[in-house]
C-alpha cells in the first residue's frame, strides 16, 4: 500500500504575541476565511484517525504569513505584515514557514527513501462565496492533471464520493486549479510520477457550523480516500 502524508497548512487563525500589534482591530478578517480555513485542522483529525498517517498542521493564521503559497510569491506576507522590514519578515519564515515546510517534507522523504510512494494529501476548507460568485459544489479535488497518477486517483475518489453522498456536489479541479501555486505543486518538482501523489481537498465551508453532519461528512470523505489509497494505483 502505497504511504499517506497529511498536512493541514490553515488550520487556525492565532497570531503570535510580537506581531498583534500589527493586527489591531483585524478581529473581523482573521476570523473569515481569509484568516484561517474554519473546520480544516477537525477535518485533517478524521483522516489522521482513519488512515493513522503522519499529520502535520499549523495553526498560525495566513495573515501572519502563507504556508502554502511559495517564497517570493506576491501572497506569501499580508496587508498587516508585507511592509515589516526585512529582518521581520525572516524572523518569521524562520520561526513558521520554514519548520512547518521542512516537517512535511521530511516525513514525504522518510517514506520516499524507504522505497514507498506517497500520496499527500492537503485538507483546506473553502469560502462560499468568493468576491459576488457563489461556489457551485460542496466538494472540491485538486491535481495537476498532467499528473496521470493524481488524475486516476481523484477521478476514482470522486466517483466514491458521488455514489456514498449523492446530497455532495464534487468538482475536480474546483474551486481552484491544483497546479497553481502550491506546497504540493513545490513538491511536485522534486518528485517524478511514480513517487509522489499530491491532491488538494476543498471543502465548503459552509457545511461546518452544522456539528453532527460535518462529522458524519468528514469520517465519509476519510473513508473514501483510504479506500483509493489501499487499491493499487495506475
Amino acid at each position: 500500500m502505497d504511504a499517506v502524508v497529511l498536512s493541514c497548512e490553515h488550520g487556525g487563525n492565532d497570531v503570535p504575541a510580537e506581531y498583534q500589534p500589527y493586527f489591531r482591530d483585524a478581529e473581523q478578517v482573521l476570523a473569515s476565511h481569509r484568516g484561517w480555513d474554519p473546520g480544516s485542522l477537525e477535518m485533517a483529525g478524521a483522516f489522521q484517525r482513519s488512515t493513522g498517517a503522519p499529520l502535520i498542521t499549523a495553526t498560525v493564521s495566513r495573515l501572519v504569513v502563507e504556508l502554502n503559497r511559495s517564497l517570493g510569491h506576491a501572497s506569501l506576507f499580508s496587508e498587516f505584515t508585507r511592509d515589516l522590514s526585512a529582518d521581520e519578515k525572516q524572523a518569521i519564515l524562520a520561526q513558521y514557514y520554514t519548520p512547518y515546510r521542512t516537517e512535511v517534507e521530511k516525513a514525504i522523504a522518510d517514506f520516499y527513501d524507504a522505497g514507498r510512494r506517497v500520496i499527500h494529501l492537503s485538507l483546506h476548507t473553502f469560502t462560499p462565496e468568493l468576491n459576488g460568485e457563489v461556489r457551485t459544489a460542496e466538494i472540491g479535488l485538486l491535481y495537476d492533471p498532467r499528473r496521470p497518477g493524481e488524475k486516476s486517483f481523484c477521478a476514482a475518489w470522486r466517483a466514491r464520493l458521488v455514489a456514498l453522498r449523492t446530497d455532495m456536489r464534487v468538482r475536480l479541479n474546483y474551486p481552484y486549479l491544483g497546479k497553481a501555486d502550491g506546497l504540493t505543486t513545490s513538491l511536485r518538482q522534486k518528485y517524478t510520477v511514480d513517487q509522489y501523489v499530491g491532491v488538494e481537498l476543498e471543502v465548503n465551508q459552509r457545511l461546518v457550523a452544522d456539528t453532527d453532519a460535518w462529522r458524519t461528512l468528514i469520517a465519509d470523505l476519510a473513508q473514501t480516500f483510504l479506500t483509493g489509497v489501499r487499491r493499487p494505483m495506475s
